[in-house]
């Protein structure tokens, strides 16, 4: 769920009123709508002429509250002028308010288009393994279930792979309960696609 806009977010929003330009103020909103970067703040203090702290709040600000719109689907301007506060600067506000409906379209097309999944099993592979050596002479010779699974993740984190493994050793016993599980999830499965 999309962060809801505190006071303080606003009072960080005021400092758009130092904007050199409607641009600037444009350049800001739009670039902060991804993710926030330390650049984005150090290039918004520099152009604003205020403290990197503060161009930081400016910058998460407006993340926050782009979000907030494109969450709740605000798509006109009374819902989304409701959301300052009466004592906001009027014309920032509009400006605002204007830029939000022009790029929401763009930001909830490339949102539909990327997105967030859990990892998908692509693989499969096991083998069963006698563990010879072990510190009781009881549990010598005796057999494990290696499990190795590959899958894939629509979302890799920055700079990582898409396709990750997992192997995993399972005792008899613990083969038993997992193949208890998935008989259950199967039977469950098989009830609800049957309706």
């Amino acid at each position: 769920m999309a962060a809801s806009v505190s006071s303080e977010h606003f009072s960080s929003l005021q400092l758009l009123l130092q904007a050199p330009s409607k641009d600037a103020v444009r350049d800001v909103c739009v670039q902060s709508h991804r993710t926030p970067t330390r650049q984005l703040a150090e290039t918004t203090a520099a152009a604003f002429s205020i403290p990197a702290a503060q161009a930081a709040q400016l910058v998460q600000s407006l993340h926050i509250l782009s979000h907030h719109v494109l969450f709740h689907n605000l798509s006109s301007p009374d819902q989304i002028l409701t959301l300052f506060p009466e004592s906001f600067h009027s014309s920032l506000k509009n400006l605002i308010t204007k830029i939000l409906l022009e790029h929401c379209p763009t930001w909830r097309t490339e949102a539909c288009g990327n997105p967030v999944s859990l990892p998908q099993l692509k693989e499969l592979d096991w083998r069963v393994d006698m563990v010879t050596g072990s510190n009781s002479v009881s549990r010598m010779s005796v057999p494990t279930c290696l499990v190795q699974f590959k899958m894939e993740d629509s979302c890799p984190a920055a700079a990582g792979e898409s396709v990750s493994s997992v192997t995993v050793e399972l005792s008899r016993e613990s083969l038993d309960t997992i193949l208890d599980g998935l008989g259950r999830i199967r039977d469950q499965l098989s009830v609800v696609a049957g309706k």
